[in-house]
C-alpha cells in the first residue's frame, strides 16, 4: 500500500488557482511588479467587478497575491518573487507561436515593444534583458547556466562590477543573488534574482530605461544606450 504525498492536494489546489483564464490574465498583468487597483484589473480582464473581486479573493487566500486598501481603492500585487517566478515559469511554456495574432496595428506595436524590452516582475526581459545578460556573461561577470551544473552565478569580478557601477545588491535575503529566468519571447534565459532586480531598479532610477504604455514595456533612453555601451559594451543596435 502506497502513501500519498501530503503535498499532492496542496499542489492541486495551487494549480487550480491558476487554471482559470481570468485569474491567469490578472497574474500575467501583475508581472509588471506594480500594484494594480481592482478597477484596473477589471477593465484588463474584461469581466464584471463582482466577478473580478471573487477571483482576487481566491488568489489572495491562496497566497499568490497580497492586497492593501487606501481609501476606497483596493490594490493587489504578486505576493513575492516566488509567486512571480511561478507565473514566469508557466508563461514561458507557452511558445510565441501559440499566442493569438494581434488584431490591429496598436496590438502589433505593443507586442513589438514588449519583445524589444520589458520588465519581468522586477528584472529586465526581452531583447534588452538578453543583451544585458549576454554582455555580463561575455565579460566574465556572470557564469552562464550549465557550467559546473549550476544556474546563473555572479563571479567575483561581477560582484566588483555591481559595486563599481553603484548598484547595491541585497546579499542578506533568502532570494538567490542570480537566477536564470526563461524569456518567453527570446526562448533563452535572462538574469533574474536579487542582482537582476537591482540592475532593473537602477536602470529605471538612473533614467537608462523608461516605461512606455500601460503594460510592462520599457524603452532604453539615449542615456541608457551610452551607459550600457560604456559599462558593458552593449551595442545600441541590439537595444532597438
Amino acid at each position: 500500500m502506497t502513501t500519498k504525498d501530503p503535498r499532492a492536494p496542496l499542489l492541486a489546489r495551487l494549480a487550480g488557482l491558476i487554471a482559470d483564464e481570468t485569474r491567469a490574465a490578472c497574474l500575467l498583468a501583475l508581472l509588471d511588479g506594480r500594484a494594480w487597483t481592482a478597477s484596473e484589473l477589471t477593465r484588463h480582464a474584461g469581466v464584471a467587478a463582482s466577478t473580478l473581486s471573487e477571483h482576487l479573493g481566491k488568489l489572495v487566500a491562496g497566497g499568490l497575491l497580497t492586497e492593501e486598501r487606501q481609501g476606497r481603492h483596493r490594490y493587489v500585487r504578486l505576493a513575492d518573487a516566488r509567486a512571480a517566478q511561478l507565473v514566469e515559469g508557466l508563461a514561458a511554456q507557452v511558445a510565441p507561436a501559440a499566442v493569438v495574432r494581434p488584431r490591429g496595428l496598436r496590438e502589433s506595436s505593443a507586442g513589438s515593444a514588449m519583445a524589444r524590452g520589458r520588465t519581468c516582475y522586477d528584472h529586465l526581459a526581452g531583447r534588452l534583458g538578453i543583451a544585458v545578460t549576454d554582455a555580463l556573461t561575455t565579460r566574465g561577470l556572470l557564469r552562464a547556466p550549465g557550467e559546473a551544473g549550476t544556474g546563473f552565478a555572479l563571479t567575483d569580478a561581477g560582484l566588483r562590477w555591481f559595486e563599481g557601477a553603484g548598484i547595491a545588491l541585497d546579499r542578506g535575503g533568502r532570494r538567490p543573488l542570480a537566477r536564470a529566468c526563461l524569456d518567453w519571447t527570446e526562448r533563452r534565459p535572462h538574469l533574474a534574482g536579487a542582482s537582476g532586480a537591482a540592475l532593473c531598479r537602477h536602470a529605471l532610477d538612473a533614467g537608462w530605461c523608461v516605461r512606455i504604455g500601460s503594460e510592462r514595456a520599457v524603452k532604453v533612453t539615449a542615456t541608457g544606450e551610452r551607459a550600457l555601451a560604456e559599462l558593458l559594451g552593449v551595442d545600441a543596435a541590439a537595444l532597438r
